[in-house]
């Protein structure tokens, strides 16, 4: 718990801010290609339950055209994406605004995926096995291990098994294995 407490923050930020630095052309040349595909916001922000329950705007950025509906990702299939959405979901280039959201303190590199406000049951459980004590995370242990349409009670179940054994060795693991789960083939909408 001492990495928990006196670490993990700093390593955050040095993270993001390394992340934001080196990755900045991209952030760029992918926000000017959002723009003009329909000149409207370059950022969705979507209220999301954060540590102890508190809510927050997390960033991504659109991939939807504006004005569309505000559903959670496993309903995502209903809503249109834009052809540009397509290609920033698979490479989950939309993710990377979430950098911002780490650099805030509402997000940690690695944690549980914030829900959103309407998804009670997952907000329940998560209460039950006190992950919602930690900061929601970029990625996480539910992440690596996931599969589409994962039910909530799984979810929860890793993101409480990562609230107990929380330290910087499975960070670094959770955080490798996030860039092998990204070589996978991605789910297409």
């Amino acid at each position: 718990m001492v990495y928990y407490y006196y670490f993990k923050r700093s390593l955050d930020i040095i993270l993001s801010v390394a992340a934001i630095i080196v990755l900045s052309p991209v952030l760029f040349l992918t926000a000017i290609v959002i723009f003009m595909q329909d000149f409207g916001p370059v950022i969705f922000k979507q209220l999301r339950v954060g540590k102890n329950e508190k809510t927050f705007l997390m960033l991504k950025f659109r991939s939807m055209p504006v004005k569309a509906a505000n559903v959670p990702s496993v309903e995502a299939k209903k809503i249109r994406v834009t052809f540009f959405g397509k290609i920033i979901r698979r490479t989950n280039i939309d993710e990377l605004p979430q950098l911002f959201n780490i650099l805030r303190g509402d997000m940690s590199i690695v944690g549980y995926r914030p829900s959103l406000p309407t998804q009670e049951h997952l907000t329940k459980l998560r209460r039950g096995n006190k992950s919602l004590y930690c900061r929601p995370g970029l990625t996480g242990l539910a992440q690596i291990n996931s599969y589409n349409f994962m039910p909530d009670e799984e979810k929860a179940s890793f993101d409480g098994k990562y609230a107990e054994n929380i330290s910087f060795l499975s960070d670094v693991k959770i955080i490798l294995k996030t860039f092998l789960y990204l070589t996978k083939r991605p789910p297409t909408y």
